[in-house]
């Protein structure tokens, strides 16, 4: 039974008050933020984290902390206003919210320590809390819980009802929602503005435990998250009625604020009406100790040594997705942290054998990308190593999720199968042709699309180490294996299969395309026309070094040839490293054909698909022709 006391009650007044203050002080000082949207949630906070938190500011890398993830980033205010009232910042530094160079930015990023992710892209927050609460509960198997605060608005998001279907498919009894319904959004009311009875009733479809509660009344607050960390077997979410603007009289539930600070006069009246600014300082309680010792990164295996990869014969006929599958079992076996997710088509990419081998570690996360990758993200706050898969196309839909892991500095590896025409028949709803545009953009990415089975397991066990978001294209098709298993591939490397002293034209290729080059080499060859022929199966970092050696060699004549669209692809990562920037001597001219998916593909055969959009061999041999006679 829960018992509130008056002076306790007063306390967490007198806390959310302080809190409600911090946010106008230090969104006013900034002229720009979001001080309404914090002043709604600010008694939720207070009692959340003087009563029912259990985190360590002092060591936020302990395995028991719970974790707290605003979900609406926007509410950085609040978050920024709590981290002053637990000890974590300064008064000093809280001030300093959005300036440049200050670790308080717009919405919360973790350059703070206390911050597991970047949030502010709405609708994130829960499928990421959804990974954490996954690792917790099968993988780490500590008692912590996820705490996520969301906004009504984000409500609309269809990410959030991924997290739904996920959180209760997997009986995710440490993860908690709250749900902050100030009814008001960015330019009005919200889709359901104050009908929690709605929300409620769709979150007890997907299976949650659901809290109803007045987010001002401290003794309903208070009950709510007693219930919510009862012991169940499903997560919880608390919907709670609140006032956009709650405790100053010109913002209380006014429409026409969002995202606006307040003037100095403004400021000044609110804060009167607030009760004035304090410096109330709370003791969140700490985690308790385990009974036996903990670390925040799970232990390599004492025994294992470096992955014994799987090995292919040089003629044998594989496709890179299988090779991509045999090297995760392969890591699986070498390295306990490595965790692998699929969006239900593990039997193409390959990442079944993984889950044939290694069960415990494998999530299904069903046609749902976005969440799948918000899981891994999830999962690499807690310091595993994840690998993502599904066709590359597919990948698209959380392109969002991807561009804000990288915000959130994650480590994620991501597999993109069935990528361009050469899938064949299906047609081009699955032909992923935008991919490597898409991840070449992603900050601090590596993208990678091997050729061969050899290379792709290489490339996948380098992947492991790799820091960042790293990109791994297969192709769908059996292709020739080409190297030796002793073949070594470094990340930012390239390989020239083909070369003499009597080259014209050095052809670049990758993956598919690769193999369409070697078979214009041989038609080439056999009318003495000698090219280079280069593997840049490392996309982004791009082997500018080996490509400007064979410019030089060959007058600076180039053929790419991908199976992509022109743009943002092998061309322009090319292009780009013959710039001034690249270190390439700009005196030199280089004329490089590029060949590339430019119409719209349909059904057919790979062959038939990959010579129609004028990226086969015959269409290499005929731009080669055309620049050693130009």
């Amino acid at each position: 039974m829960v018992v509130q006391t008056a002076t306790q009650i007063e306390q967490w007044r007198a806390l959310a008050q302080q809190l409600r203050v911090d946010s106008i002080r230090s969104s006013t000082k900034a002229g720009s933020g979001h001080p309404t949207s914090s002043l709604s949630a600010a008694d939720l906070m207070a009692v959340l984290a003087s009563k029912y938190l259990r985190y360590d500011f002092a060591d936020p890398q302990n395995p028991r902390n719970d974790h707290l993830i605003f979900s609406k980033g926007h509410a950085s205010p609040l978050l920024y206003a709590l981290f002053r009232a637990v000890g974590a910042i300064s008064e000093e530094e809280m001030l300093t919210f959005r300036k440049f160079g200050s670790r308080l930015q717009g919405h919360p990023t973790p350059v703070l320590p206390w911050v597991d992710v970047a949030t502010g892209s709405l609708g994130q927050g829960l499928p990421i809390g959804v990974g954490i609460a996954l690792a917790g509960k099968y993988l780490d198997k500590l008692p912590y819980r996820v705490w996520v605060l969301l906004g009504d608005s984000e409500m609309a998001e269809g990410s959030v009802w991924e997290a739904f279907d996920h959180a209760s498919y997997y009986h995710l009894g440490n993860l908690v929602g709250i749900l902050d319904m100030n009814r008001l959004g960015q330019r009005g009311e919200t889709q359901l503005g104050w009908n929690g009875a709605a929300y409620a009733a769709r979150a007890r479809a997907f299976g949650w435990h659901t809290i109803e509660i007045d987010g001002h009344d401290f003794a309903q607050i208070d009950r709510a998250f007693a219930e919510a960390i009862e012991p169940r077997d499903v997560p919880t979410v608390i919907i709670a009625k609140t006032l956009k603007g709650r405790g100053v009289s010109f913002l209380e539930n006014q429409e026409n604020w969002h995202g606006k600070a307040l003037t100095e006069p403004q400021a000044q009246q609110a804060i009167a009406e607030l009760g004035g600014t304090t410096s109330i300082t709370i003791q969140v309680l700490k985690p308790e100790a385990g009974s036996t010792v903990e670390v925040a990164s799970p232990p390599t295996h004492p025994n294992s040594g470096p992955p014994v990869l799987p090995t292919y014969e040089v003629g044998s006929s594989i496709a890179t997705r299988k090779a991509y599958g045999d090297a995760l079992r392969a890591l699986g076996q070498a390295r306990p942290d490595v965790v692998v997710l699929d969006a239900e088509v593990s039997n193409s990419t390959h990442s079944e054998e993984f889950k044939k081998a290694f069960p415990d570690r494998f999530f299904e996360m069903f046609i749902a990308e976005q969440q799948m990758v918000a899981a891994a993200v999830g999962m690499s706050v807690r310091h595993r190593v994840p690998f993502a898969s599904t066709f590359a196309a597919f990948l698209t839909r959380a392109v969002d999720f991807i561009r804000m892991a990288a915000i959130s500095r994650a480590n994620l590896r991501l597999c993109g199968s069935h990528a361009g025409v050469s899938i064949g028949e299906d047609g081009p709803s699955q032909m992923a042709l935008e991919d490597l545009a898409i991840m070449r953009a992603v900050h601090g990415s590596t993208v990678l699309y091997p050729c061969d089975p050899n290379q792709t397991a290489q490339l996948v066990s380098a992947m492991a180490d790799q820091p960042g978001i790293s990109f791994l294209r297969t192709t769908r098709a059996n292709t020739p294996t080409i190297y030796s298993p002793g073949e070594t591939f470094a990340i930012g490397g390239s390989k020239v299969v083909r070369e003499s002293a009597e080259d014209r034209v050095t052809v670049v290729a990758a993956g598919i395309t690769l193999h369409e080059a070697l078979k214009a080499y041989e038609e080439l060859r056999r009318e003495d026309i000698s090219i280079r022929v280069i593997d840049a199966y490392s996309v982004k970092p791009i082997d500018r070094q080996t490509l400007h050696a064979a410019a030089k060699a060959t007058r600076g004549r180039i053929v790419v040839v991908e199976d992509h669209w022109p743009e943002g692809g092998l061309g322009a990562a090319v292009q780009d490293a013959f710039t001034e920037d690249a270190g390439w001597d700009s005196s030199v001219a280089v004329r490089i054909a590029h060949l590339a998916v430019r119409g719209m593909p349909g059904s057919g055969t790979p062959q038939e698909l990959l010579d129609a959009a004028g990226i086969s061999a015959r269409h290499i041999v005929a731009a080669v022709k055309d620049l050693a006679t130009a």
